[in-house]
Formats: C-alpha cells, sequence, structure tokens
C-alpha cells in the first residue's frame, strides 16, 4: 500500500505542476483515458500524443492516461469489455473463447491479430472499448480537474 500511495503522489506532483489551466491538465488525462480505453494497446501513443498537441491539452496526461490498458490490465480489460458488449447486444460468447482470444490479441498487440477475430468479437471489442472510454474519460477530467484545481487554491489562497 506504501508503494501505492508514493507512485501516486509522485503522479498527482506532476499533473498539478503543468503550466497549463486546470481544464487543459484534466482535458489531456481524459483524453488520454479515452483513447486507452477505446484504441488496442500499442497504437494509443500513436493516437494520443498528437491529438494532444492539436488539443493544445496536457502532452502528460494524455501519455499516462493511456496507461489504464497497459501489459497487466489488459488481461482484465480486454474480456470484460468484450464481454459486456456481447453481453448488451446478444451474442453468446463463452468467458474461455472470449479470454483466450482477447489475451492473445493483448500478447501480440496488433491490429493483424485483431482483424483475424471473428466479425462479432470485434465489433464487441471495439463497442465495448468505446462505451468505457465514455464513461470513464469524463470520470477523469472532473477528478483531476479537482485535484488541480484544489492543489492551486491551496498554494494561493484568495
Amino acid at each position: 500500500m506504501r508503494w501505492l500511495r508514493a507512485h501516486w503522489l509522485k503522479l498527482r506532483r506532476k499533473m498539478v505542476r503543468e503550466p497549463l489551466s486546470p481544464e487543459d491538465i484534466a482535458g489531456g488525462w481524459a483524453l488520454g483515458m479515452f483513447i486507452g480505453c477505446s484504441v488496442p494497446f500499442g497504437l494509443q501513443l500513436v493516437v494520443s500524443i498528437p491529438l494532444a498537441m492539436m488539443m493544445r491539452v496536457s502532452k502528460i496526461g494524455a501519455t499516462v492516461g493511456t496507461l489504464i490498458t497497459n501489459p497487466v490490465s489488459i488481461f482484465f480489460i480486454y474480456p470484460a469489455q468484450t464481454m459486456l458488449m456481447g453481453w448488451i447486444l446478444r451474442r453468446n460468447f463463452s468467458w474461455e473463447y472470449v479470454r483466450e482470444t482477447m489475451a492473445n490479441v493483448a500478447r501480440h498487440g496488433d491490429w493483424s491479430t485483431l482483424l483475424s477475430l471473428s466479425g462479432d468479437l470485434i465489433v464487441c471489442f471495439l463497442l465495448g472499448g468505446l462505451a468505457l472510454a465514455l464513461i470513464l474519460s469524463p470520470l477523469t477530467y472532473f477528478f483531476v480537474k479537482r485535484v488541480v484545481v484544489r492543489h492551486r487554491r491551496h498554494l494561493l489562497p484568495a
């Protein structure tokens, strides 16, 4: 637990010290979270950094936000988002099938592996990621903005 707290404090320090507005910092983090959830692993930084530069939001946040899907978490997140969307779209995937195929995608981390899957599974994977992104991105934006605003208010009392 001490390790987690130390990393959170280090990350928080980087977050609040960026010379951008709280909205731009939070926007970068939300963008990173959106890309991290909706774009398959391996292409996320290629998408998030240029978008952050074009949108003039936090590049640090856009980079770190993509880490929601990392080499450890994708073995849980990819099957979960695929199964959830499969359930919503009434597709009968077995947990073993989804877990094995998503683990295969995660191991290889490339589009060719993803595109070799069945059409239904690809649709469920991509829509599941989009749904997760639409939920987590606004939450990330408001959480990060609140942290930055509170920190800066504490630093410079009115």
